[in-house]
């Protein structure tokens, strides 16, 4: 059966967002159907003019379109992208999750999948931490986490972290390893998301 994933993130100089294409990619190559969304911007221009990078990235993505709930509805699994802070998910990405109360109240978001990935400065600053802050909100959701473990020798290539896939964006851009674990995470969800649907079905 095929699965329908969303991939929603949060990305500000385009690292997250490049993670993310990279795991929409993976799910493709299962066959499934897939939807790339950003979340809002919220921050000032202020702050946004203040990084180059930051303002390039808003400019160069505004093709991409926004995450709705309909999207999340749609979908029979999930794969939230954050960069990092303070070890925590980006106010973005929070602030499009603390309007979903009604969909979790309807049961819409229970027995779905879900994975997350994420990007930080340093090795250490707050990766691990930031995607267990966003499996807490789909433990409160009901879904079924999907980590991509260390199921493949990609993982490992990538630093071999069984959470997700995490970039440090201080070594530059995501390397062609990163992107590599970042594909297979995306397949991995969509393949046990259409387990799932196929199991749900017989």
């Amino acid at each position: 059966m095929i699965a329908k994933i969303a991939v929603v993130y949060y990305s500000a100089t385009g690292n997250v967002h490049r993670l993310a294409e990279a795991v929409a990619e993976g799910a493709e190559k299962t066959g499934a159907e897939v939807r790339l969304r950003r979340v809002a911007e919220l921050a000032p221009d202020s702050a946004i003019d203040s990084n180059p990078d930051w303002r390039a990235h808003v400019e160069a993505t505004g093709h991409v379109d926004l995450a709705t709930h309909d999207d999340l509805i749609w979908a029979d699994g999930y794969a939230f992208g954050s960069p990092t802070r303070y070890g925590n998910i980006a106010a973005q990405l929070k602030q499009f999750i603390d309007t979903t109360g009604q969909l979790w109240q309807a049961g819409l978001t229970t027995g779905k999948t879900a994975t997350a990935f994420t990007s930080a400065f340093n090795a250490h600053g707050g990766n691990e931490s930031t995607m267990l802050a966003l499996y807490n909100v789909l433990y409160h959701w009901g879904s079924i986490i999907v980590p991509p473990g260390y199921l493949d020798a990609t993982v490992y290539a990538a630093g071999g972290n069984p959470y997700g896939t995490s970039h440090p964006s201080s070594r530059g851009e995501p390397t062609e390893e990163t992107l590599a674990a970042a594909r297979f995470q995306g397949q991995r969800l969509a393949t046990v998301t259409a387990a799932l649907l196929t199991g749900r079905r017989d």
